[in-house]
């Protein structure tokens, strides 16, 4: 794992590489966006200050809106959306139900892209989520019982498209630059929670919620079609990749073992430690993630009584940090490994370690803090921000730990880690019932 790798220079930033990892990064801006456009839409959707009937059924009638008076029609074209009794427990249970959905399929679809490629699992799971947000809103009309249902069932498509991407990058990212180009496909996720953050109470307001779900729908087919004509599982199989280029991938890549898996090593896997310590490390990060994602919205509205646009734009700052800090740190770490200035596994215990513990202790702190907007904002903030730089630590590990199979160990990664949000976000729901706000829930985060 410590072994210097080769250092021959191609073309760089304009490479095909880099185009796959822009791909991606649009890749995973679209699911993030379709995971994260419930927890905004919601808040219109149970608007408790609205008239509502005694069932799960739904009233009729246009959010209110003071900028659009004069347009009358469009008002009450677009923003004629329903609104719905959910219980907080409820909607704990719906924002988890995602989480119940990418488990089932995390595992068997790392193994089956390691397998049979990942460019037609990852773009089938990624036209599935699309479609099945666009069809949310009609969903709902139907009852939350079909809302939980199509949200697990978007889960598992989102849990094939996330984990075979490893196994495209342990054929196309050369060791030096992984750090780099696995940072720029990730930090897709946290841009796209913080446009969806920032545009999607906007959206709400202006049109009505339904098409925040549209919107996004829409964007991730668009994106679909990107995949399947930009994306190739091996570059050796690529029509447009230059001579220089794939000599450069293939031959900074010879040390790496390609003979043919024939079954999985689980019991060497079960006794390696590096193992669970990844495993761990993504289980603390989902954690303290998966209630920063699910429940800021609701936080920035309702304890810091923002309105619902305003709550947008704040509930999105923390991303662009996010976005920001991952393609930093990715970059910071190869620098680090390029100038042979720290050894492999002392970059990715830093990042890991920073990861973790930075954004822990904000959480820790924010209780004590709620008496100052400033400071409860910087330190929300910080918290996405700086758990980011766990993309150059941990979370791409298993490239250089076991690159054969690093999809099927993204997989049971992942799984670890969604277990987390699953326990966190319906735990926050349960909290949130009985304490009243989320603020509580944030400080047994940081522990």
């Amino acid at each position: 794992m410590d072994e210097k790798p080769t250092t021959r220079k191609d073309s760089g930033f304009c490479s095909l590489r880099y185009g796959l990892a822009l791909i991606m990064h649009f890749s995973n801006f679209t699911m993030i966006t379709q995971r994260v456009s419930l927890s905004i839409a919601i808040i219109a959707m149970v608007n408790s200050t609205q008239h509502q009937d005694p069932d799960n059924t739904s009233t009729e009638g246009p959010l209110t809106d003071p900028l659009s008076n004069q347009s009358r029609s469009i008002k009450d074209f677009g923003t004629r959306a329903a609104v719905y009794q959910w219980s907080t427990e409820t909607q704990g249970i719906i924002f988890s139900s995602i989480s119940y959905g990418i488990i089932l399929t995390l595992i068997p679809s790392g193994y089956l892209a390691g397998i049979f490629g990942a460019k037609h699992i990852l773009g089938a799971g990624l036209l599935i989520s699309s479609l099945l947000t666009l069809f949310t809103p009609m969903a709902a009309e139907f009852g939350v019982i079909l809302v939980i249902a199509i949200r697990t069932v978007q889960g598992m498509a989102q849990g094939m498209a996330w984990t075979g991407q490893f196994t495209i990058w342990a054929k196309w990212a050369p060791p030096l630059e992984r750090s780099k180009l696995t940072s720029i496909a990730g930090s897709g996720a946290a841009f796209g929670s913080f446009i969806i953050l920032c545009v999607g109470g906007l959206i709400t307001q202006a049109l009505g919620w339904p098409f925040v779900f549209y919107i996004f729908g829409s964007i991730g087919c668009v994106c679909c079609v990107l995949w399947f004509t930009v994306i190739y599982d091996d570059p050796m199989n690529h029509p447009c990749i230059s001579g220089k280029e794939k000599e450069h991938i293939t031959s900074s890549l010879a040390q790496q073992s390609s003979s043919p898996r024939r079954s999985i090593p689980i019991k060497a896997m079960v006794r390696c430690l590096p193992l669970w310590a990844i495993f761990m490390g993504f289980f603390s990060h989902f954690w303290l993630c998966t209630i920063i994602i699910t429940y800021l919205p609701t936080y920035i509205s309702t304890v810091l009584h923002v309105n619902i646009r305003d709550s947008g734009v704040l509930s999105s700052l923390p991303f662009i940090a996010a976005s920001s800090c991952t393609v930093l740190g990715g970059q910071m770490a190869d620098f680090l490994l390029s100038r042979n200035l720290l050894s492999l596994i002392t970059v990715r215990k830093l990042f890991s370690s920073l990861g973790l513990l930075l954004p822990s202790l904000c959480a820790v702190a924010l209780p004590f803090v709620t008496s100052s907007y400033i400071t409860t904002i910087v330190l929300l903030i910080l918290i996405p921000g700086t758990s980011n730089l766990c993309d150059s630590g941990f979370i791409i590990n298993t490239l250089d730990v076991a690159p054969r199979y690093a999809s099927f160990l993204m997989g049971i990664s992942r799984g670890f880690g969604l277990t987390a949000g699953i326990i966190s976000s319906t735990t926050t729901g349960f909290l949130i019932s009985q304490v009243g706000h989320v603020i509580e829930h944030l400080q047994v985060a940081g522990f």
